[in-house]
């Protein structure tokens, strides 16, 4: 998989420093904890995030992951993209905010019938300078297109856009 790199390392991250640990408010589920089962029903709207350790004068991009698509034992169209939203600022209570259009439209967990849970992992990196999103988003603001989430390079759009490592991490599973 493209970005099991990425996700080992946002991983380790958390691991190796709990402070790291992007806070997670799926549906009624607050304060998920990595791995925390969600059902999909429960999880169809983009999560509220936060995080202690963001910086009031940073800017940050959230990308979002399906790292086990189409079944966790067969891999071969993920990662699935479900969502990049940049121009995220911190706002009270560490809440992560935005009122800038997403790169690409969140999209809910929706593995097939018959599946194990999926992992949806979401990455908080500080927004690289000079990055516009207008530059990575469909035009007019319209949704992202199914295929173009499906077996999602996000190694070459991460090295593209000259991300850091992950200043932040979460997932959640879901069936």
């Amino acid at each position: 998989m493209p970005s099991d790199n990425h996700f080992k390392r946002a991983m380790s991250l958390i691991e190796a420093d709990k402070t790291r640990l992007l806070g997670l408010t799926v549906g009624k589920h607050e304060n998920v904890q990595p791995g925390q089962f969600v059902p999909r029903s429960e999880a169809q709207a983009p999560p509220k995030l936060t995080f202690a350790g963001a910086s009031p004068t940073s800017t940050y991009l959230v990308v979002s992951l399906d790292v086990d698509a189409p079944f966790p034992s067969l891999t071969f169209l993920g990662p699935i993209l479900h969502w990049i939203q940049s121009e995220v600022k911190v706002g009270a209570s560490s809440v992560l905010e935005f009122d800038a259009p997403f790169v690409a439209n969140y999209i809910g967990p929706a593995p097939p019938p018959g599946s194990s849970p999926h992992r949806y992992v979401f990455f908080l990196y500080e927004q690289p300078a000079g990055f516009n999103h207008k530059d990575h988003a469909p035009a007019d603001g319209k949704t992202l297109g199914n295929m173009s989430r499906i077996r999602y390079d996000f190694d070459a759009w991460a090295e593209k856009i000259k991300l850091d490592d992950p200043v932040a991490f979460n997932y959640f599973t879901s069936n």
